[in-house]
């Protein structure tokens, strides 16, 4: 047995046989050309039929997968569409070299400058690059597009990447789980592994060597480890541990349909939490009772400019509808910090995550801002729209935010455009500030959404992504635990709802102790929800409360965990 270790980018465990997958080795020869002309129109033949297939493409992927993870085809498209990325090919060509060769040396050219670039998400393009140089030299040499449309029996895909071209004709019933060479967190096989629900694992070194094609591996896609011909310990371990998750997934199914309420009769709410327009089938597979957080940050991410008015409502209007008038709490855009956007040129910062970022962009870039609220204030007449800030450290940039909603609600007015009149409107309280004038903000918003996950890291002046700080990201400790308590206490004395939008609140050895605290909603991934549920449904309340007031006493963390585990 042979056990690599990788990246685990998509979670869930697979057992399956290897299926080796290699592409045809692209050789280019440089050659001198005479006729520059006739060469300039064999590469733009290339370039019509890459264009053609990636239109194919597309349309195949989104019947198959879904719109969102069918964009990518339109931004290889974009590269054909390029002028200068064409210009310069064909400039190449005039120097008498052909096609092919043309291609290679502008290809080299643009992916040195991307590596050159210290961002992840820019180097991790590169593979587009690629992907879009090698369809026009396949079309030019008459090799035939890489197929992976013809597997018949249940694999795990083992490759150096996976592109989009590569898994759009994938016969995805049999596809168990992927393991690549190369590939991060933001790559299109962690993006497609999460779409399909299945897992997978990147970085695995020297992958062709290690793994051999029909031969038995697991793929944890939580730990990262790859197991290469495992043992009949191993696979015995895993098969109980797969076998397990199965069970428990077909045992909370009874909780469909199920309202959130303890067995001495008190109700909450689980909600979910989504990043695009799709997720919406998973949240009503989950019975979700509402979308607790909608961010809206992927729908400007993968990129070239900025989503127009139209594009953006269109999206809103689809999960408002498909929600059913369910609650559908939309967070307002939340760039900055780890979550890049290329093209609007930001500065970079020593220290992203308390520099320039969600609200303050937007109540700088007002265009941006009001691009977007009229966008949701249009689709709001579709479904039950709450609109929510994020971000917010003062009362002046709440009021300001208001201010510009109300200007936007004036405009739509004025052109006689339909909007809701009854949108509530809340706001994040994910920095210290904001919880600690939890009081005073609660009087001017709707309702609360606490996000943890920045919460804790400001408030322990932790660096949660830092491996030598990760032990003092606490939950647990008694700072954290007395101020959830006093924001959501600050909440219902005010008579508004707060719900937690961040990790805890699907962590089910703080559950008990929200409903205690008296947290309203619990918005929690689709996969989650019904889990949350049934942990809520099994307590009482009485008992939840209780536990709350005595846990407010404790001094240190560890006694804390050893009691809510």
């Amino acid at each position: 047995m042979l056990n690599l270790k990788g990246l685990g980018v998509s979670e869930g465990i697979a057992i399956s046989k290897s299926f080796i997958y290699k592409k045809t080795e692209i050789i280019i020869e440089k050659k001198n050309i005479s006729n520059t002309d006739e060469e300039i129109k064999r590469f733009e033949k290339s370039v019509d039929i890459s264009k053609k297939q990636l239109d194919e493409l597309y349309e195949k992927t989104k019947k198959d997968i879904g719109e969102d993870e069918a964009e990518i085809f339109s931004a290889h498209k974009m590269f054909l569409n390029d002028p200068e990325f064409i210009s310069n090919i064909k400039e190449q060509i005039n120097t008498g070299i052909n096609s092919e060769f043309a291609i290679k040396t502008v290809r080299d050219i643009l992916i040195q400058n991307f590596s050159l670039i210290d961002d992840e998400y820019i180097k991790e393009r590169i593979v587009d690059i690629q992907d879009v140089s090698d369809r026009m030299l396949r079309n030019l040499l008459g090799i035939k597009d890489p197929n992976l449309s013809n597997i018949s029996e249940d694999c795990i895909i083992i490759a150096y990447d996976l592109t989009p071209s590569d898994t759009a004709s994938m016969n995805k019933d049999k596809v168990k789980g992927f393991v690549t060479q190369v590939g991060g967190k933001t790559s299109h096989t962690s993006i497609i592994a999460k779409t399909m629900g299945i897992p997978a694992v990147v970085g695995i070194d020297s992958i062709f060597e290690k793994i051999d094609d029909n031969v038995e591996i697991i793929v944890d896609g939580d730990s990262g480890d790859v197991f290469v011909n495992p043992d009949d310990r191993t696979i015995s371990e895993y098969s109980l541990i797969l076998k397990d998750f199965l069970r428990e997934k077909e045992e909370l199914k009874k909780y469909i349909n199920k309202k959130t309420i303890t067995k001495d009769g008190e109700s909450f709410k689980v909600f979910a939490n989504i990043a695009n327009h799709k997720d919406v089938e998973f949240v009503l597979e989950n019975d979700a009772e509402g979308v607790g957080l909608f961010r809206t940050e992927f729908i400007y991410m993968d990129r070239n400019s900025l989503p127009e008015e139209d594009e953006q409502f269109k999206i809103y209007k689809k999960v408002l509808e498909s929600m059913q008038n369910k609650p559908v709490i939309i967070r307002t855009l939340d760039i900055g910090g780890d979550k890049e956007v290329n093209y609007l040129n930001l500065p970079k910062e020593m220290n992203p995550f308390m520099g320039y970022r969600a609200i303050r962009i937007c109540l700088d870039r007002k265009d941006i801002f009001k691009t977007q609220l009229r966008a949701l204030l249009r689709a709001s007449i579709y479904g039950k729209l709450e609109i929510m800030f994020p971000m917010i450290s003062s009362v002046e940039e709440l009021f300001e935010a208001k201010k510009i909603l109300e200007e936007v609600k004036n405009e739509l007015k004025d052109e006689q455009i339909k909007f809701s009149e009854d949108i509530k409107v809340g706001m994040m309280i994910e920095v210290p500030s904001a919880a600690i004038l939890s009081d005073i903000f609660a009087k001017h918003v709707d309702f609360f959404s606490i996000g943890t996950n920045d919460l804790i890291q400001y408030f322990t002046a932790v660096d949660r992504t830092n491996d030598k700080v990760q032990s003092l990201y606490d939950p647990y400790n008694p700072a954290i635990i007395r101020i959830l308590n006093t924001i959501i206490s600050n909440a219902h004395k005010n008579n508004i709802s707060v719900g937690m939008c961040g990790e805890l609140a699907s962590d089910p050895s703080f559950t008990r102790l929200l409903c205690g605290f008296g947290l309203n909603e619990f918005s929690v991934n689709p996969a989650s929800v019904l889990k949350t549920r049934k942990n809520i449904c099994e307590s009482n309340n009485s008992e939840n409360i209780k536990l709350a007031k005595d846990i407010l006493n404790y001094e240190s963390s560890d006694p804390i965990q050893r009691l809510l585990s």
